[in-house]
């Protein structure tokens, strides 16, 4: 894969830092984003430094940001191939009937499009003929997640997003989706913080994700494999909506 050229958002630790990880042990040139100019810095170092991963630092919905990262990618590596919305935030938790309007706003903003902006500029940047994207969603938007409930309703929107786009794009850049359950990061620590054995006993398969898990399954669909794949959500839950709950 050393003729792929990735950008992978929200990507200074956690999830994202796993998909670039993954990506760079298969071949690929990475550009990371986030905006901790200092960890993002420090993870484009642990990823092999410049010659094969730099990291650029800004604001997901902060078009200029955007812009200056495609810029920048071009100018280093080459055309992009291969794009991976992972910008996300949650700065609300509760019910819907007493929800902070504002923090909706800014959800949307990020979490949909930021996402959207990121695709159109992706394009501008050379995605075409082969391209893939996948935009990581969340169980979230596909059963109800009381507390998460906004959350999940852009995590939704994501998922029609990512339908739409690869009807559009089809057939030169194929779009998919991730939805994972409870991921062992910094971003869902409050959702297992304290109590990680009684939420983990929930899973059939008895445990909660790791950032891995859900980078396998992203190299997957942004590879050779999964060339006939396009617009579907691929669930990564260890089996607890097969439960009837997402937490």
């Amino acid at each position: 894969m050393a003729d792929q050229v990735a950008i992978v958002t929200g990507a200074s630790r956690g999830i994202g830092y796993a998909i670039a990880q993954r990506f760079v042990a298969e071949g690929y040139k990475v550009a990371i984003t986030g905006r901790n100019a200092e960890a993002l810095a420090q993870a484009a170092l642990d990823l092999g430094g410049p010659d094969v991963a730099i990291g650029i630092p800004g604001k997901g919905d902060d078009t200029d940001h955007r812009a200056a990262v495609i810029d920048t990618v071009l100018g280093q590596f080459g055309p992009i191939t291969t794009l991976v919305n992972n910008i996300g935030i949650n700065p609300a938790y509760g019910p819907l009937g007493s929800l902070d309007l504002g923090a909706a706003r800014k959800m949307i903003d990020v979490n949909v499009l930021g996402t959207l902006g990121w695709v159109q500029e992706a394009l501008r940047g050379g995605l075409s003929e082969g391209g893939a994207i996948v935009n990581i969603s969340s169980v979230s938007g596909v059963r109800p997640a009381p507390g998460i409930a906004f959350y999940g309703v852009t995590k939704a929107a994501l998922i029609h997003l990512t339908e739409e786009l690869a009807v559009e794009l089809a057939p030169k850049v194929r779009v998919n989706a991730v939805a994972p359950a409870v991921v062992k990061t910094r971003f869902a620590t409050a959702l297992y913080e304290g109590r990680e054995e009684k939420v983990a006993a929930t899973y059939p398969l008895g445990r909660l994700g790791v950032p891995e898990d859900v980078a396998g399954t992203v190299a997957f669909l942004c590879g050779p494999d999964a060339a006939w794949i396009t617009g579907q959500t691929v669930v990564i839950d260890g089996g607890i909506t097969l439960t009837g709950s997402v937490q």
